[in-house]
């Protein structure tokens, strides 16, 4: 069994910043893919950013690229997502997911890539 568990979420003032963070514990692999997604209230979820185990290999969406970085602590099975300049429109809950299985050419920028999903933590966003 594996667990993800967000953290970091909350209200942050449009230009400020925050971070998330996302803890895998139990039965992890030896090498894993993780990601971030974002659903706002009426909306269907979306990719926000992903990293390859060795942090090599990243991926964002268009809409928060140069003011989101995602990036990793293999020590800590830990995942983060740096977002800088934030604007109303990123408010959602945002959710961390992890691909715990060999998946080779798989595109980490769409759900169905991985296998294992956090609870998912809100942050709201105000102007």
């Amino acid at each position: 069994q594996v667990q993800l568990v967000e953290s970091g979420g909350g209200l942050v003032q449009a230009g400020g910043s925050l971070r998330l963070s996302c803890a895998a514990s139990g039965r992890t692999s030896s090498s894993y893919t993780m990601g971030w997604f974002r659903q706002a209230p009426g909306k269907e979820r979306e990719f926000v950013a992903s990293i390859s185990y060795s942090g090599s290999n990243t991926n964002y969406a268009t809409s928060v690229k140069g003011r989101f970085t995602i990036s990793r602590d293999n020590a800590k099975n830990t995942v983060y997502l740096q977002m800088n300049s934030p604007k109303p429109d990123d408010t959602a809950v945002y959710y961390c997911a992890a691909d715990m299985i060999a998946q080779p050419l798989m595109v980490h920028t769409t759900s169905k890539a991985y296998n294992y999903w956090g609870q998912g933590t809100q942050v709201t966003v105000s102007s």
